[in-house]
């Protein structure tokens, strides 16, 4: 039987390149995330909101972010947590996408891009057919990703990003 012959196991993944699981934020790598997620914003954001980044975490139930209305999805290469995103149900037309991260040595890349479009995917194959996400002035590279993957801004594009502060999008599923 040649290569072109053999019945496919799986997905085929090229070394090096993420493999996505969906998961809760209670799994081992989902905690590595939240970490570092938390770090991030608090490096960023300090006391700007009147609360640390462990609050905001810590606001939803870990049953938000899992399945059946929700999902915590890791993106590894070689084992190792990446990149990741999640979603929690709004209502049953709507989903909200939270978690997104990126292990700051691996940005740049795109991953951020394909954790978005998996987590698409994943609502549109549970039936939701809206999402909406929002994020901060001080993360203008979030921005530029939701714009460029098709995300309707919720706010005058044309202010300051301190100005609007919360930065919220919405993305019609098709």
């Amino acid at each position: 039987m040649t290569r072109l012959d053999a019945p496919r196991v799986g997905p085929v993944v090229a070394p090096g390149d993420p493999v996505f699981r969906h998961t809760t934020p209670l799994d081992p790598q989902a905690q590595v995330v939240l970490r570092d997620l938390e770090r991030e914003y608090d490096t960023r954001y300090g006391n700007l909101f009147g609360e640390p980044a462990s609050v905001e975490i810590a606001r939803y139930a870990s049953a938000a972010f899992s399945a059946p209305g929700g999902t915590f999805l890791v993106a590894e290469v070689d084992g190792a947590v990446v990149s990741a995103g999640a979603f929690m149900t709004i209502d049953e037309r709507t989903v909200e996408v939270k978690r997104m991260w990126t292990h700051a040595a691996r940005r740049g890349r795109g991953l951020a891009r394909l954790v978005l479009r998996e987590l698409e995917a994943e609502a549109r194959r549970r039936g939701y057919t809206r999402i909406v996400l929002s994020t901060g002035p001080r993360q203008p590279e979030a921005v530029r990703l939701y714009l460029a993957t098709g995300y309707t801004p919720l706010f005058d594009s044309s202010l300051d990003a301190a100005q609007i502060v919360i930065h919220h999008f919405e993305k019609e599923l098709s």
